[in-house]
Protein backbone atom coordinates (compact mmCIF):
# COMPACT_ATOMS: atom_id res chain seq x y z
CA UNK A 1 0.00 0.00 0.00
CA UNK A 2 2.82 2.49 0.53
CA UNK A 3 4.30 2.07 -2.75
CA UNK A 4 1.18 2.59 -4.30
CA UNK A 5 0.49 5.58 -2.21
CA UNK A 6 4.24 6.58 -3.41
CA UNK A 7 3.27 6.00 -7.25
CA UNK A 8 -0.09 8.34 -6.58
CA UNK A 9 2.08 10.89 -4.95
CA UNK A 10 4.26 10.99 -7.78
CA UNK A 11 2.09 10.41 -10.19
CA UNK A 12 0.67 13.95 -8.66
CA UNK A 13 3.80 15.73 -8.87
CA UNK A 14 4.61 14.52 -12.84
CA UNK A 15 1.59 16.46 -13.24
CA UNK A 16 2.26 19.15 -11.79
CA UNK A 17 5.46 19.57 -12.99
CA UNK A 18 4.73 19.39 -16.73
CA UNK A 19 1.73 22.17 -16.03
CA UNK A 20 4.26 24.04 -14.39
CA UNK A 21 6.36 23.76 -17.50
CA UNK A 22 3.46 24.52 -20.00
CA UNK A 23 2.84 27.61 -18.14
CA UNK A 24 5.99 28.94 -17.69
CA UNK A 25 6.78 28.80 -21.69
CA UNK A 26 3.45 29.62 -23.08
CA UNK A 27 4.19 33.12 -24.12
CA UNK A 28 6.70 31.87 -26.24
CA UNK A 29 3.76 30.58 -28.81
CA UNK A 30 1.15 33.20 -27.02
CA UNK A 31 3.50 36.16 -28.91
CA UNK A 32 3.19 34.24 -32.21
CA UNK A 33 -0.40 33.83 -31.83
CA UNK A 34 -0.49 37.67 -31.03
CA UNK A 35 0.95 38.70 -34.12
CA UNK A 36 -0.68 36.54 -36.21
CA UNK A 37 2.79 34.60 -37.36
CA UNK A 38 0.65 31.42 -37.17
CA UNK A 39 -2.94 29.98 -38.31
CA UNK A 40 -4.74 27.31 -37.19
CA UNK A 41 -6.68 25.34 -39.77
CA UNK A 42 -6.58 28.86 -42.11
CA UNK A 43 -8.89 30.22 -39.15
CA UNK A 44 -11.52 27.47 -39.56
CA UNK A 45 -10.63 26.23 -35.75
CA UNK A 46 -12.78 27.75 -32.70
CA UNK A 47 -13.74 27.68 -29.19
CA UNK A 48 -12.42 24.27 -27.96
CA UNK A 49 -10.87 22.97 -30.70
CA UNK A 50 -8.42 26.18 -31.29
CA UNK A 51 -7.75 25.81 -27.49
CA UNK A 52 -6.61 22.16 -28.13
CA UNK A 53 -4.57 22.94 -31.34
CA UNK A 54 -3.09 25.76 -29.06
CA UNK A 55 -2.01 23.51 -26.60
CA UNK A 56 -0.24 21.12 -28.88
CA UNK A 57 1.27 23.91 -30.71
CA UNK A 58 2.77 25.00 -27.08
CA UNK A 59 3.92 21.37 -26.20
CA UNK A 60 5.57 21.37 -30.33
CA UNK A 61 7.68 24.21 -29.69
CA UNK A 62 8.92 22.92 -26.38
CA UNK A 63 9.84 18.95 -27.94
CA UNK A 64 13.32 18.44 -27.83
CA UNK A 65 14.54 17.97 -31.39
CA UNK A 66 16.02 19.65 -34.70
CA UNK A 67 13.68 22.67 -36.17
CA UNK A 68 14.95 21.13 -39.78
CA UNK A 69 13.83 17.98 -39.28
CA UNK A 70 9.91 19.55 -39.76
CA UNK A 71 10.49 19.87 -43.38
CA UNK A 72 9.61 16.17 -44.46
CA UNK A 73 7.20 16.05 -41.75
CA UNK A 74 5.74 19.02 -43.41
CA UNK A 75 5.38 17.36 -46.74
CA UNK A 76 3.49 14.20 -45.24
CA UNK A 77 1.21 16.60 -43.69
CA UNK A 78 0.67 17.98 -46.52
CA UNK A 79 -0.26 15.05 -48.55
CA UNK A 80 -2.87 14.41 -45.83
CA UNK A 81 -4.55 17.32 -46.10
CA UNK A 82 -2.95 19.78 -43.19
CA UNK A 83 -1.51 22.75 -44.95
CA UNK A 84 -1.30 24.98 -42.16
CA UNK A 85 2.15 26.62 -41.22
CA UNK A 86 1.54 25.74 -37.84
CA UNK A 87 0.85 21.99 -38.19
CA UNK A 88 4.11 20.36 -38.28
CA UNK A 89 4.49 21.92 -34.75
CA UNK A 90 1.13 20.68 -33.75
CA UNK A 91 2.45 17.73 -34.94
CA UNK A 92 5.41 17.58 -33.01
CA UNK A 93 2.97 18.35 -30.04
CA UNK A 94 0.35 15.39 -30.51
CA UNK A 95 3.67 13.37 -30.41
CA UNK A 96 4.91 13.87 -27.43
CA UNK A 97 1.33 14.69 -25.65
CA UNK A 98 0.34 11.22 -26.56
CA UNK A 99 3.86 9.65 -25.64
CA UNK A 100 3.34 11.30 -22.17
CA UNK A 101 -0.21 10.36 -21.82
CA UNK A 102 -0.06 6.98 -22.69
CA UNK A 103 3.18 6.39 -20.58
CA UNK A 104 1.47 7.87 -17.40
CA UNK A 105 -1.73 5.87 -18.29
CA UNK A 106 -0.14 3.00 -18.60
CA UNK A 107 2.39 3.85 -15.10
CA UNK A 108 -0.41 4.13 -13.22
CA UNK A 109 -2.20 1.18 -13.96
CA UNK A 110 0.60 -1.12 -13.46
CA UNK A 111 1.12 0.88 -9.89
CA UNK A 112 -2.34 0.01 -8.95
CA UNK A 113 -2.68 -3.41 -10.31
CA UNK A 114 0.62 -4.97 -10.04
CA UNK A 115 2.51 -2.80 -7.37
CA UNK A 116 5.35 -3.53 -8.57
CA UNK A 117 7.75 -0.21 -9.54
CA UNK A 118 10.03 -2.40 -12.05
CA UNK A 119 6.40 -3.64 -14.07
CA UNK A 120 5.58 -0.13 -14.30
CA UNK A 121 8.52 1.25 -15.58
CA UNK A 122 8.41 -1.44 -17.90
CA UNK A 123 5.19 0.04 -19.16
CA UNK A 124 5.98 3.41 -19.05
CA UNK A 125 8.22 2.49 -21.54
CA UNK A 126 5.87 0.53 -23.86
CA UNK A 127 3.45 3.35 -23.50
CA UNK A 128 6.17 5.97 -24.39
CA UNK A 129 7.52 3.89 -27.24
CA UNK A 130 3.86 3.14 -28.48
CA UNK A 131 2.95 6.89 -27.94
CA UNK A 132 5.28 7.94 -30.14
CA UNK A 133 4.87 5.95 -33.03
CA UNK A 134 1.03 6.59 -32.80
CA UNK A 135 0.94 9.36 -34.78
CA UNK A 136 2.94 8.74 -36.86
CA UNK A 137 0.63 5.59 -38.24
CA UNK A 138 -2.25 7.99 -38.24
CA UNK A 139 -0.90 9.87 -40.61
CA UNK A 140 0.49 7.49 -43.03
CA UNK A 141 -3.10 6.43 -42.68
CA UNK A 142 -4.80 9.48 -43.68
CA UNK A 143 -2.00 10.02 -46.48
CA UNK A 144 -3.32 6.74 -47.92
CA UNK A 145 -6.85 7.74 -47.44
CA UNK A 146 -6.77 10.97 -49.12
CA UNK A 147 -4.48 9.50 -51.94
CA UNK A 148 -7.42 6.56 -52.73
CA UNK A 149 -9.84 9.72 -52.71
CA UNK A 150 -8.36 11.80 -54.82
CA UNK A 151 -7.32 8.67 -57.36
CA UNK A 152 -11.13 7.73 -57.26
CA UNK A 153 -12.31 11.40 -58.04
CA UNK A 154 -9.82 11.70 -61.20
CA UNK A 155 -11.49 10.06 -63.96
CA UNK A 156 -14.84 12.61 -63.27
CA UNK A 157 -12.32 15.20 -63.32
CA UNK A 158 -10.38 14.29 -66.23
CA UNK A 159 -14.21 13.98 -67.70
CA UNK A 160 -15.28 17.33 -67.06
CA UNK A 161 -11.32 18.83 -67.50
CA UNK A 162 -12.39 17.27 -71.15
CA UNK A 163 -15.56 18.78 -71.90
CA UNK A 164 -13.86 22.42 -70.67
CA UNK A 165 -11.20 21.94 -73.13
CA UNK A 166 -12.94 20.95 -75.98
CA UNK A 167 -15.10 23.42 -75.54
CA UNK A 168 -12.44 26.39 -76.51
CA UNK A 169 -11.26 27.41 -72.35
CA UNK A 170 -7.59 26.79 -71.52
CA UNK A 171 -5.86 24.58 -69.07
CA UNK A 172 -6.18 26.95 -66.18
CA UNK A 173 -9.57 27.77 -66.71
CA UNK A 174 -10.72 24.09 -67.51
CA UNK A 175 -8.90 23.70 -63.56
CA UNK A 176 -10.92 26.11 -62.15
CA UNK A 177 -14.48 24.94 -63.41
CA UNK A 178 -13.20 20.88 -62.83
CA UNK A 179 -12.52 22.70 -58.83
CA UNK A 180 -15.56 24.27 -58.55
CA UNK A 181 -17.72 21.27 -59.95
CA UNK A 182 -16.11 18.80 -57.69
CA UNK A 183 -16.02 21.21 -54.77
CA UNK A 184 -19.27 19.25 -53.19
CA UNK A 185 -18.50 15.37 -54.20
CA UNK A 186 -14.54 15.08 -54.48
CA UNK A 187 -13.34 17.99 -51.57
CA UNK A 188 -10.04 16.34 -51.66
CA UNK A 189 -9.22 16.76 -55.54
CA UNK A 190 -11.41 19.63 -55.93
CA UNK A 191 -8.41 21.59 -52.88
CA UNK A 192 -5.83 20.22 -55.01
CA UNK A 193 -6.71 21.76 -58.41
CA UNK A 194 -7.42 24.75 -56.45
CA UNK A 195 -4.45 25.10 -54.96
CA UNK A 196 -2.68 24.77 -58.68
CA UNK A 197 -4.98 27.62 -59.99
CA UNK A 198 -3.62 29.86 -56.80
CA UNK A 199 0.07 29.04 -57.37
CA UNK A 200 -0.39 29.64 -61.36
CA UNK A 201 -1.95 33.12 -60.39
CA UNK A 202 1.37 33.17 -57.96
CA UNK A 203 3.53 33.73 -60.98
CA UNK A 204 4.80 30.14 -60.67
CA UNK A 205 5.77 27.89 -64.04
CA UNK A 206 3.27 25.71 -65.03
CA UNK A 207 5.75 23.14 -65.33
CA UNK A 208 6.74 23.51 -61.43
CA UNK A 209 3.38 24.04 -60.52
CA UNK A 210 1.84 20.66 -62.45
CA UNK A 211 4.99 18.56 -61.00
CA UNK A 212 4.13 19.97 -57.61
CA UNK A 213 0.68 18.93 -57.91
CA UNK A 214 1.80 15.04 -58.57
CA UNK A 215 4.43 15.20 -55.91
CA UNK A 216 2.15 16.99 -52.89
CA UNK A 217 -0.75 14.09 -52.81
CA UNK A 218 1.31 10.82 -52.79
CA UNK A 219 -0.49 9.29 -55.26
CA UNK A 220 0.87 7.76 -58.40
CA UNK A 221 -1.88 8.49 -60.56
CA UNK A 222 -1.68 12.33 -59.74
CA UNK A 223 1.62 12.14 -60.95
CA UNK A 224 0.91 10.14 -64.23
CA UNK A 225 -1.75 12.87 -64.63
CA UNK A 226 0.69 15.73 -63.76
CA UNK A 227 3.46 14.09 -66.49
CA UNK A 228 0.46 13.97 -69.27
CA UNK A 229 -0.35 17.91 -68.52
CA UNK A 230 3.24 18.97 -68.51
CA UNK A 231 4.23 16.68 -71.89
CA UNK A 232 0.80 18.14 -73.16
CA UNK A 233 2.17 21.74 -72.40
CA UNK A 234 5.86 21.06 -73.32
CA UNK A 235 4.97 20.05 -77.19
CA UNK A 236 2.18 21.55 -77.81
CA UNK A 237 0.10 18.15 -78.13
CA UNK A 238 -3.81 18.13 -78.11
CA UNK A 239 -4.94 18.26 -74.38
CA UNK A 240 -8.60 17.25 -74.95
CA UNK A 241 -7.34 13.42 -76.44
CA UNK A 242 -4.63 13.35 -73.96
CA UNK A 243 -7.25 13.53 -70.83
CA UNK A 244 -9.96 11.26 -72.41
CA UNK A 245 -7.19 8.39 -73.03
CA UNK A 246 -5.62 8.64 -69.50
CA UNK A 247 -9.46 8.61 -68.09
CA UNK A 248 -10.23 5.34 -70.38
CA UNK A 249 -7.14 4.23 -68.47
CA UNK A 250 -8.12 4.80 -65.25
CA UNK A 251 -11.08 3.32 -65.31
CA UNK A 252 -9.79 0.13 -66.92
CA UNK A 253 -7.22 -0.19 -64.50
CA UNK A 254 -9.78 0.69 -61.52
CA UNK A 255 -11.81 -2.50 -63.34
CA UNK A 256 -9.05 -4.47 -63.23
CA UNK A 257 -8.23 -3.77 -59.95
CA UNK A 258 -11.88 -4.94 -58.92
CA UNK A 259 -11.46 -8.13 -60.87
CA UNK A 260 -8.21 -9.05 -59.60
CA UNK A 261 -9.30 -8.45 -55.67
CA UNK A 262 -12.67 -10.67 -56.73
CA UNK A 263 -10.33 -13.83 -57.77
CA UNK A 264 -8.31 -13.22 -54.76
CA UNK A 265 -11.25 -13.02 -52.39
CA UNK A 266 -11.76 -16.93 -53.10
CA UNK A 267 -8.53 -17.76 -51.56
CA UNK A 268 -8.42 -15.30 -48.56
CA UNK A 269 -11.79 -17.00 -47.26
CA UNK A 270 -10.11 -20.48 -47.01
CA UNK A 271 -8.42 -19.64 -43.79
CA UNK A 272 -11.65 -18.29 -42.04
CA UNK A 273 -13.56 -21.43 -43.60
CA UNK A 274 -11.16 -23.85 -42.43
CA UNK A 275 -10.69 -22.95 -39.82
CA UNK A 276 -14.13 -20.85 -38.20
CA UNK A 277 -17.10 -22.90 -40.42
CA UNK A 278 -15.87 -26.33 -40.67
CA UNK A 279 -15.10 -27.38 -37.47
CA UNK A 280 -18.92 -26.20 -36.25
CA UNK A 281 -20.16 -28.51 -39.53
CA UNK A 282 -17.81 -31.40 -37.66
CA UNK A 283 -19.36 -31.09 -34.60
CA UNK A 284 -22.88 -30.83 -35.84
CA UNK A 285 -22.72 -33.71 -38.33
CA UNK A 286 -20.11 -36.31 -36.75
CA UNK A 287 -21.48 -35.33 -32.77
CA UNK A 288 -24.82 -37.63 -32.97
CA UNK A 289 -22.72 -40.09 -34.82
CA UNK A 290 -20.27 -40.24 -32.19
CA UNK A 291 -22.67 -40.50 -29.07
CA UNK A 292 -24.26 -43.19 -31.17
CA UNK A 293 -21.39 -45.30 -31.08
CA UNK A 294 -20.14 -44.44 -27.37
CA UNK A 295 -23.77 -45.42 -25.96
CA UNK A 296 -23.45 -48.72 -27.98
CA UNK A 297 -19.76 -49.67 -26.97
CA UNK A 298 -19.83 -47.80 -23.69
CA UNK A 299 -21.79 -51.26 -21.88
CA UNK A 300 -19.45 -53.91 -23.77
CA UNK A 301 -16.43 -51.97 -22.90
CA UNK A 302 -17.23 -51.11 -19.42
CA UNK A 303 -17.85 -47.89 -19.57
Amino acid sequence: MTETLLGVCFFLFVMATVGAILLIFRWRAAERLAHGDVEFASGKAKGLWASLLQSMFVIGELAPGPKVRRDPVRGRLISAGYRSPAAPVIYEGVKVASLLVLALILGWVGLLYQESPLIAMVLVACGAGFGYLLPERVLDAQVGARALKVERALPNALDLMVLSVEAGQSLDSALVDTSRELQVLYPELSNEFAQVQMELRAGRSRTDVLYSMGQRTSSKEMKKLATVLIDSDRFGTSLGPALRTHARYLRTRRRHEAQEAARKLSVKLIFPVFFLIMPAIFVITLGPAVLTFYEALAPSLGL
